[in-house]
């Protein structure tokens, strides 16, 4: 495997775990009732986490 593939492979690792990381938040929040703070064109922001949609699954693209 070529260094290419290999920083490829490593990218692909690294946005799977934030995405779970993200949805273990996500549901954490939902628990707890507690709003996501978030910035919404350029403003701080409380956000009800039932109101956030869940996050598309990374899928690496084959090629």
């Amino acid at each position: 495997m070529g260094t290419k593939e290999q920083l490829k492979d490593e990218r692909d690792r690294i946005v799977k775990g934030l995405e779970e990381t993200y949805r273990r938040l996500i549901e954490y929040k939902k628990q707890k009732k507690s709003p996501m703070i978030v910035v919404r064109n350029g403003k701080v922001v409380a956000v009800d986490p039932n109101e956030i949609l869940p996050t598309i699954l990374y899928k690496r693209k084959a090629g």
